[in-house]
């Protein structure tokens, strides 16, 4: 797909995700696949699976797919030239059969998450090739015109968020629902308030991506986020004018 700033402007203002950007060229893709494998097995599954968080702060090849210059074109082209990295975490997907039926249920990333304005759009880098058979993501196209929605807890054992939060089904229309599958090295980008989620992984494949959030310097943190924490954001773009959070050094340079 060739991402205009145009081409980005349009399909993000109407549908508030691009579903298909490329990112990394397929050797770099298995290097970062590899260097992934390493990191999963220093850690183990349990953790891997979504609790590998913010490590572009100390895992170098973790800062480099989250700042790669394609990602950063991306969320440039969408939010302007000022760019604060504001975290990242894997989300690890193992087969049904190894790890049980999880899932992501229906949410807006940025509901628990204490800005204001409530203002965030997530990079998701896939890591393995990521399928319906295997949980790809699947989004509401225009659902981030809504405005933050009431989110409950999911009744179903399973669900991956942080505090099992789930947007009620009255609200989501899933018929109208568009899968994201993505190639290994390859990302999708979507505002924080779009709603989507994920199936279980029902392939005998693991589905990892890593999620990098960005924002812009003019939004603060006004309330602690869904893990109780306060976030260390980097300025990967641009300038700050605003000085909203403590400045934290580029952990390597170019």
């Amino acid at each position: 797909m060739t991402t205009t700033a145009t081409t980005v402007s349009q399909q993000w203002v109407e549908r508030g995700f691009l579903p298909v950007v490329d990112v990394l060229a397929p050797d770099e893709a298995a290097r970062s696949r590899a260097q992934f494998d390493a990191l999963e097995r220093e850690v183990g599954r349990e953790t891997a699976e979504i609790r590998i968080l913010d490590r572009h702060l100390d895992v170098e090849f973790v800062w480099r797919l989250a700042t790669h210059s394609r990602v950063l074109d991306a969320v440039e082209a969408v939010v302007g030239p000022d760019v604060l990295l504001l975290a990242s975490n894997f989300f690890c997907k193992y087969p049904a059969e190894e790890r049980g039926e999880r899932f992501v249920a229906w949410h807006q990333d940025v509901t628990y998450w204490g800005l204001e304005p409530p203002r965030a759009i997530t990079a998701w880098i896939a890591i393995d090739d990521a399928d319906e058979e295997n949980g790809c993501m699947q989004v509401i196209p225009g659902s981030h015109r809504l405005g933050i929605l009431e989110h409950g807890k999911s009744a179903r054992t399973g669900n991956l968020l942080s505090i099992n939060q789930e947007v009620p089904a009255g609200f989501v229309d899933e018929t109208r629902a568009v899968t994201l599958p993505l190639r290994a090295g390859q990302m999708s980008l979507h505002d924080g308030m779009l709603l989507h989620g994920s199936h279980e992984n029902r392939s005998t494949r693991r589905r990892c991506g890593l999620a990098v959030r960005f924002t812009t310097p003019d939004v603060r943190q006004v309330a602690p986020n869904s893990l109780r924490g306060y976030y260390r954001p980097v300025l990967v773009r641009g300038a700050d004018r605003h000085g909203h959070f403590p400045a934290v050094e580029v952990p390597w340079r170019a």
